[in-house]
């Protein structure tokens, strides 16, 4: 069954990112791999992206490279309702939302079904407001982030892919650890830095400065141990992931899913993680990395997690997160919205 889809992206910066974006990312992996499988696709997103979809601009620049475009909300509208004034084009229309699920307010407003990808960990209230719309098609990106849509209409849980001829194996590894994450509190990366002092282990931190890394990390970069190699693009981020010998991924607060750690365990590099939101689902414990409960256990398990082969940390992560089965997933959950139009009711 071939259909006629409607991608909607996020119009911060192009699909996909020149450098840190998962939601960009992930959108690109999906949209190319529908047009691989025969599907007529339009994406709706900046005008700078590259895609072998048709593409569909309603801004040449993403606002955060044209800092004319504000505010935000209304460019991330406009694209958005772009594509549900052209509904009749489409037979179902995929909503990637940033922040909040703005495409809420159109379900109703046309016949064509629009399914919501939140990449967040959605909050009771956020929940409880979206909820008005209890018929509106979610796909989760995880089993942790769909108990927490509790009584909404989540018509699938598809884990995330990773560009497996872009990540590839790195059979060897070098002498450093690696953060790789936004500088917040809920990441993790003091308790990062906590546990490469503990083993004596050089750490390598990536990712954009921002003031919670100028007022509490910086401090404790010190250039030998603790290295902050900036915000990578792509090739630079593939090139630090492989050479580590782990990647750390202390997570204080629930992720929904956690891009990075598929993308670490497709160069072959092993996981070490605290037991938060979606750890569960994506690390295979003792194959692919170590989920610990404490930051204690963590540093007295690293060893073990370091010992571990990565050719089949590599092989497992192609087996779960290649980018064929989260289109063929995808896939299957729009047919059943486009066959089955009025299985959303029954569901919610």
């Amino acid at each position: 069954m071939t259909m006629r889809i409607a991608v909607v992206g996020p119009v911060a910066q192009s699909i996909p990112p020149t450098r840190s974006g998962s939601v960009e990312t992930v959108t690109a992996l999906l949209t190319d791999g529908l047009v691989a499988e025969g599907h007529d696709v339009t994406l709706f997103a900046a005008g700078s992206s590259t895609t072998t979809a048709r593409l569909h601009a309603s801004f040449e620049r993403g606002y955060h490279e044209d800092t004319s475009l504000w505010p935000w909300e209304l460019c991330e509208l406009f694209n958005l309702a772009a594509a549900v004034e052209r509904a009749a084009e489409f037979d179902v229309i995929h909503y990637q939302a940033v922040f909040a699920p703005m495409s809420l307010a159109f379900t109703r407003l046309t016949p064509t079904p629009v399914v919501i990808t939140v990449h967040h960990v959605p909050t009771p209230p956020e929940v409880a407001l979206w909820s008005r719309y209890p018929e509106a098609p979610f796909v989760a990106i995880s089993a942790a982030q769909a108990q927490l849509l509790g009584g909404l209409n989540v018509v699938g849980t598809i884990h995330h892919a990773v560009d497996m001829d872009t990540f590839v194996l790195h059979p060897k590894s070098e002498d450093y650890l690696v953060f790789l994450g936004r500088f917040t509190e809920g990441k993790g990366v003091l308790q990062a830095i906590d546990v490469a002092r503990r083993a004596g282990l050089r750490l390598v931190l990536a990712a954009a400065a921002n003031d919670y890394y100028r007022d509490v990390v910086a401090p404790m970069v010190d250039g030998h141990q603790v290295v902050y190699a900036g915000e990578v693009d792509l090739p630079q981020k593939v090139e630090l992931l492989g050479g580590a010998r782990a990647l750390l991924y202390p997570v204080q607060s629930s992720e929904s899913f956690g891009l990075v750690v598929a993308e670490a365990m497709a160069c072959g590099t092993p996981v070490a993680a605290l037991r938060r939101g979606a750890v569960d689902e994506v690390i295979d414990d003792g194959v692919t990395g170590g989920i610990f409960d404490s930051l204690d256990e963590l540093v007295q398990g690293l060893p073990t997690v370091l010992a571990l082969d990565r050719s089949r940390v590599r092989s497992h992560a192609v087996r779960r997160f290649g980018p064929e089965r989260m289109v063929a997933e995808h896939v299957e959950a729009y047919a059943r919205l486009v066959t089955e139009p009025h299985g959303a009711e029954r569901t919610a």
